[in-house]
């Protein structure tokens, strides 16, 4: 096999870039709708709605198309606006960039069956993402956890130290670099979901993309590196909340470039297509649990693979792709997991357990 790492490399630059177009909308946008929300009532942050109806409003923004409801609800959570039930149900209903498989046209697909399916499994999402989410929030479980707030305090002491060539590249190169080539790639990143782009400005979409991705990762390495960090309670100007928007879009895309590396490069060069393949077309049995691991993958790359193999694949149960869009917490499990690995590994479980037992019931029940 003739393997090319540099083109490998730049795809999913490319890929990463292109996504987190779609990610600056919805990151960026949630900020500037809690900056006005805040400003309106006196700077006093209150949680989303009564912590009673935290799992439905999870739910649904995790149903929403693409990574940005749960990108959004995961910084909800961080700023202790949700609950963790709505937090896992939110996970649990999602199908990251997966839906956008379903629901584009393709000469491959049925689109009336890949529409179909996807309300099957949105449906089955709903359910099982607000039941969870409220036995989850019954069992009184903590929406942050107690070394959160000691993380925050660490980076509030930070913010008297200066490093001004970094602090400069933090604040104004590389902040305005992002938002620039964020603004650029907005429209050709959702016609992306689709696999449709601007043929006019193709070839400049495709390296803005992949210089979005690089500025991101770079971005997001410097911040950590200086520690630096906003806190979301000194978020008080429009430039701050904007800089702590643009620290979440870089630590997201960065994350994203690395689940799609690793997920591209197990299945396309480790595994590889064929071998791929004949794995999806084994017994149903042993398809749900294959999708359900494969879903889990940090990112959207895993239950990518699995929609396609839906859409490609003849007589590919549903109950496996309902298994895979319950495990998948597509790409707002990055914002979690830089915060807290341990509580993002633990949704992930619980996201696992979840899929393969409601694939199992759906299989049961003839899907």
């Amino acid at each position: 096999m003739n393997f090319d790492i540099f083109a490998f490399i730049l795809d999913n630059l490319k890929a990463a870039g292109a996504i987190g177009g779609y990610v600056s909308i919805s990151i960026i946008g949630f900020s500037l709708i809690s900056f006005a929300s805040k400003k309106r009532s006196n700077n006093v942050v209150n949680r989303i709605g009564p912590k009673r109806i935290h799992p439905i409003i999870g739910s649904f923004l995790g149903a929403i198309p693409g990574c940005g409801g749960t990108i959004v609800v995961a910084s909800l959570y961080k700023n202790k606006k949700i609950s963790f039930g709505g937090l896992v149900a939110s996970f649990i209903s999602t199908l990251g960039e997966g839906s956008f498989v379903l629901l584009g046209a393709s000469n491959e697909a049925n689109v009336l069956g890949n529409l179909k399916a996807y309300l099957v499994i949105t449906i089955f999402g709903l359910i099982a993402g607000v039941f969870i989410g409220y036995l989850l929030d019954f069992l009184g479980l903590r929406a942050i956890s107690e070394h959160d707030d000691k993380k925050h305090l660490k980076d509030l002491n930070f913010q008297n130290k200066k490093n001004s060539v970094l602090d400069v590249f933090i604040e104004k190169l590389g902040f305005y670099a992002i938002i620039v080539m964020a603004i650029f790639l907005a429209p050709g990143s959702i016609m992306a979901l689709w696999g449709g782009e601007i043929d006019i400005i193709s070839g400049l979409t495709y390296w803005f993309s992949i210089g979005l991705t690089v500025i991101c990762i770079v971005y997001h390495l410097v911040s950590r590196l200086i520690n630096y960090h906003h806190c979301s309670s000194d978020n008080n100007t429009l430039k701050k909340m904007a800089i702590h928007a643009i620290l979440d879009v870089a630590m997201v895309v960065t994350y994203v470039f690395i689940g799609l590396f690793f997920a591209n490069y197990v299945i396309d060069v480790i595994v590889g297509p064929t071998t791929f393949d004949s794995w999806m077309t084994a017994s149903a049995h042993i398809v749900i649990l294959l999708s359900a691991l494969i879903g889990v993958t940090p990112g959207c790359g895993g239950m990518i693979a699995v929609a396609v193999a839906f859409i490609t694949i003849p007589n590919f149960p549903m109950s496996a792709l309902i298994a895979a869009a319950i495990a998948t917490s597509g790409d707002g499990i990055f914002p979690l997991l830089a915060e807290n690995r341990k509580e993002g590994l633990y949704v992930s479980i619980i996201g696992l357990f979840i899929a393969l037992v409601v694939g199992y019931i759906a299989l049961w029940l003839g899907f």
